[in-house]
Formats: structure tokens, C-alpha cells, sequence
């Protein structure tokens, strides 16, 4: 039988609490940010879910998390890699940008294109821009050519999925149980992929702050079932405030 995968969107962000689109801009965890971490490994254990190996994005929230997480379990041991194919999806030039003025200087319909639609990326940064992801040291080894200047939902699952079939599904069909720390669009790009969801419905499917989701998988890989682990109030609360992020105040 294939292991079990486990989800986990990073904890709250010092961005997150500021509600900046944040993207690749690499921001630590909140206070809050690494007890959302703590609790998805105490949920972890009371399931009795003991990852054997785990994934996680060159970004320094979803590695703490990730470290948080194997501390809670006593798990800190167990294999861990990192890709920057697992990074948040690029936003580009927004970037840096509070999510409620852009919404006050684009409207509402223009960044919801960008922040949620499957195939419009926000407006690109510009080679020479400093934010530009190849100045940045831990991308040296990639080829400059795959490295966005900002993507759609569609951009991000292109570059998921190779990291997905070389890496992941190998340790899954090995039996073991693989824990993937990522970002709300690279971990829905995922849920995408793996649930057929049409563009329409991933649209509107959030992913909370540091809950874990849990998926049982058939022998070829395919989902038998998906659901979060913890209190359903708190996640259709905290599902909630990811829709609103781009509401005015």
C-alpha cells in the first residue's frame, strides 16, 4: 500500500498578520505563525500519522514550520529535502503590497484575476528588478530561464509537477508516509492536480494557516479520500479569513 500525504500550509507569517502579498519575499513566522506550526504536529500525533520523510520550499516560513512540526512529534531525524519548486507562487510586482490598497487601486475583480484566478499572473517584476529571484544566492544552481518573474496558479502547478513525479510520488509508492510543507498556492496547485479540481472550484478552495490535510491514496496514486485534521469550527473560521484578505477595510 502507498504511505499517507500530509499537507501542511506554513503558519501565520509577519506578512500574513500585515496582509502583504507575499510570494517569494522571504518572511519568518509570527508568535502565532509557530504555535499554528506546534499544533499541526500535536494533530499530527493524534493521529497517529508518523511522517517518514518530509518536503518543504527554500523559504525560511515553511522551513520553520517543518522544524516546528518534527520537534512537537520527536520526529527531527527523519529525512528532509527542499526544493524551490515548492516555493508560494510568484506574485511579481505585488509583492511587498498590501492586499486591501491594491484592491482600492486596481478593484476588486482586477486582483482577484491575479490573486486567484488558474491562468493570469500578476504584472512581472523586471529582469534588472532586485527583488528579481536571480540575484537572489539560494536560486544559483538554477537555470535562470525557470526562474518566474511572476505566475498564475497554471505557472505554479507547471513547476510543482515535475518535483511531484520525480520525488514524491517514488517515496509514496515505497509505503512511505510523506509530509510536504509548502505555501497556500503551491499546495493548491497540488490539490488541483491530485483532486481534478476544475479551475473554476480552485478558485475558491483555501487553505488555512497551519492545519494539516490529510490524504489517503490508492496504488496508483490517486486520492480515496481528503480531509483536515482538528476542529472543523476553526477551519471554517480560519478558511474564512483567507477569503477575506482582500476585502477593504
Amino acid at each position: 500500500m502507498p504511505g499517507k500525504l500530509i499537507l501542511v500550509r506554513h503558519g501565520q507569517s509577519i506578512w500574513n498578520v500585515e496582509n502583504l502579498f507575499t510570494g517569494w519575499y522571504d518572511v519568518d513566522l509570527s508568535v502565532l505563525g509557530r504555535e499554528e506550526a506546534a499544533q499541526a504536529g500535536k494533530e499530527l500525533l493524534a493521529e497517529k500519522i508518523e511522517p517518514n520523510i518530509a518536503f518543504t520550499s527554500v523559504l525560511k516560513r515553511a522551513i520553520r514550520t517543518l522544524w516546528l512540526i518534527l520537534d512537537t512529534m520527536d520526529r527531527m531525524w527523519i529525512p528532509v529535502e527542499g526544493s524551490w519548486r515548492l516555493n508560494e507562487r510568484h506574485y511579481g510586482a505585488l509583492q511587498g503590497l498590501d492586499k486591501a490598497q491594491t484592491v482600492e487601486k486596481h478593484g476588486e475583480a482586477q486582483v482577484k484575476l491575479w490573486r486567484r484566478s488558474y491562468d493570469v499572473p500578476p504584472p512581472p517584476l523586471a529582469w534588472e528588478d532586485p527583488r528579481h529571484p536571480h540575484f537572489d544566492p539560494r536560486y544559483a544552481d538554477v537555470d535562470p530561464a525557470l526562474l518566474p518573474a511572476a505566475e498564475s496558479l497554471k505557472d505554479t502547478l507547471a513547476r510543482v509537477l515535475p518535483f511531484w513525479e520525480s520525488r514524491i510520488v517514488p517515496e509514496l509508492r515505497s509505503g512511505k508516509n510523506v509530509l510536504i510543507v509548502a505555501h497556500g498556492n503551491s499546495l493548491r496547485a497540488l490539490v488541483k492536480m491530485l483532486d481534478s479540481m476544475s479551475e473554476k472550484d480552485i478558485l475558491e478552495f483555501n487553505i488555512p494557516t497551519g492545519i494539516p490535510m490529510l490524504y489517503e491514496l490508492d496504488e496508483q496514486i490517486q486520492p480515496i479520500g481528503r480531509r483536515f485534521l482538528g476542529d472543523p469550527a476553526a477551519l471554517a473560521a480560519a478558511q474564512e479569513a483567507v477569503r477575506r484578505q482582500t476585502e477593504k477595510k
